[in-house]
């Protein structure tokens, strides 16, 4: 693997941005056969996404994106949640949606179907994995969430003056928009998956996995509730573990094969 730092100028930041990037290698000599194989096409790509606090960095293993042929793009969204914020500057949603995945493939000459595309997060990342996988199925044919803070339920009740042990309500109303509305708008994955249903569109794989000692289990439990509810085919696990490092590195060796093993 080549493992670069790129910086770029973003027209929706407004500022010049870094992103962290794994690109494969030729195959080795004494590799498999079928690593061999997928290496005669270009490669996909798997952009991953920071929690809140977090900055641009990768987690998942290079022998993992080697031997499935993938460029692992790590992009900065400081602490955005990954949606258009109401200030200039601010469109974290329309940057991982739109600008940042066309300047990767056409630069680097990665593959440009969904089916090879997949973005992966965890907490906020989480959140914005699966939020932007069913705002930008075109482009996203896979988003995975791993303790995703999914928490549109919790902005949409509170009110000025409000918060809670994270950020205050200004902070959430910058990312999220009137919290009156939010629940209706394209921030609320739910919202989204209605929107795909009644379009008839084809809707990306999302696949989910939560801590049983998470402080965002039920968000999670939620969510997956609704997606049953709605009918939509998707992988949802829980297991021991919480909001950290460990619980997330099993899930990132978990659902990789299923992203890009096919």
């Amino acid at each position: 693997m080549a493992n670069i730092t790129v910086r770029f100028y973003s027209d929706c930041l407004r500022r010049f941005t870094t992103f962290q990037m794994f690109l494969p290698n030729e195959p080795r000599p004494e590799a498999s056969e079928e690593e061999k194989e997928r290496k005669k096409k270009k490669p996909g790509l798997l952009v991953f996404l920071h929690g809140y606090t977090g900055d641009a960095g990768i987690c998942v293993p290079e022998p993992l994106a080697d031997r499935y042929n993938f460029a692992v793009v790590a992009p900065n969204g400081e602490n955005g949640f990954w949606l258009d914020g109401i200030s200039t500057g601010h469109q974290f949603g329309t940057f991982l949606g739109e600008e940042l995945p066309g300047f990767v493939r056409k630069t680097f000459h990665l593959m440009e179907s969904p089916e090879n595309t997949c973005v992966m997060g965890m907490s906020m990342g989480g959140f914005g994995a699966i939020r932007t996988a069913l705002r930008y199925p075109e482009v996203y044919g896979r988003g995975a969430g791993m303790s995703s803070a999914l928490i549109v339920h919790e902005v949409a009740e509170m009110k000025e003056g409000q918060g809670n042990s994270v950020a205050n309500y200004e902070y959430y109303r910058e990312c999220f928009g009137d919290t009156v509305k939010v629940l209706e708008s394209d921030n609320n994955p739910e919202t989204l998956v209605k929107k795909l249903k009644a379009g008839g569109k084809k809707l990306p794989e999302i696949l989910m996995s939560c801590g049983t000692e998470d402080f965002l289990l039920e968000p999670n439990r939620r969510f997956h509730q609704f997606l049953k509810d709605e009918g939509v085919e998707h992988v949802y696990e829980e297991d021991k573990g919480g909001h950290d490092m460990d619980f997330w590195n099993k899930y990132i060796e978990r659902f990789i094969p299923r992203m890009f093993g096919e």
